[in-house]
């Protein structure tokens, strides 16, 4: 009788230091899963700081580029001829009086009649974009693929990079400032800023038409934070 109460008091304190054991796991356990979100946590709040970092960054680069194309517009042109015309009329009623005041006036309008001239220089360049970009000897070469049903090859895409980008000044870096490109990406843009139609984009590009018609949407969606068509990226690249 006696061993049977020794071997019960034995199992009951087993049976405590069991419970003990499995309350320390659970503790650590429930310590460890606790830190391991905590951490996940941090991470994610810090990854989607950076995400609207880079959307803000990419953002004001296109307002940038948007503010650029319309220093370069017609109306503005327009407005700085009036300015001209109006720091003339200051400047004569000055006489050759050689003041602080009549240095600070020319440099302005200077300033105005340069802006003008890289202006109507740029405008000019683009109303012969298309007519440069159809009798140039690569635009035959895309022809000449898209008859005989094959992909451009290295020195195709360089050849046309060169070209477009002697129109459109800084057409590349702008596309690689904004959004860090795949070389797909970049030749999907490209052609779409040769006037290239999106079927034949397609087998330029060694792929489907499905995958280039997301390519374009994907990009338009990346650099503007929210969703768009492929058009929408189209258009956009066609304004740079």
């Amino acid at each position: 009788m006696f061993c049977r109460f020794v071997f019960f008091l034995y199992l009951c304190t087993m049976n405590q230091m069991l419970m003990a054991i499995l309350t320390q796991r659970e503790l650590f356990l429930l310590l460890l899963c606790t830190v391991t979100y905590v951490a996940l946590f941090v991470v994610a709040v810090q990854n989607s700081r950076r995400q609207i970092l880079l959307l803000e960054e990419r953002l004001n680069k296109v307002r940038a580029m948007k503010e650029e194309q319309e220093a370069q517009s017609q109306q503005n042109i327009e407005q700085n001829k009036r300015k001209i015309t109006e720091l003339e009329a200051l400047l004569q009623q000055l006489g050759s009086e050689n003041s602080m005041l009549r240095l600070e006036l020319e440099e302005r309008k200077a300033r105005l009649d340069f802006h003008n001239k890289v202006a109507i220089i740029e405008q000019e360049k683009r109303q012969q974009a298309e007519t440069v970009i159809f009798q140039s000897d690569i635009y035959r070469r895309i022809q000449h693929l898209l008859e005989t049903g094959r992909s451009m090859e290295q020195d195709d895409w360089a050849a046309l990079t060169q070209l477009v980008d002697s129109i459109y000044s800084g057409f590349t870096d702008k596309l690689y400032g904004i959004y860090p490109m795949s070389q797909q990406d970049y030749y999907v843009s490209l052609l779409t800023k040769a006037r290239v139609q999106p079927k034949d984009i397609a087998l330029l590009t060694a792929h489907s038409k499905e995958s280039v018609a997301s390519t374009r949407s994907r990009l338009y969606q990346k650099v503007f934070g929210k969703k768009g068509s492929s058009r929408d990226w189209d258009e956009f690249v066609l304004s740079l």
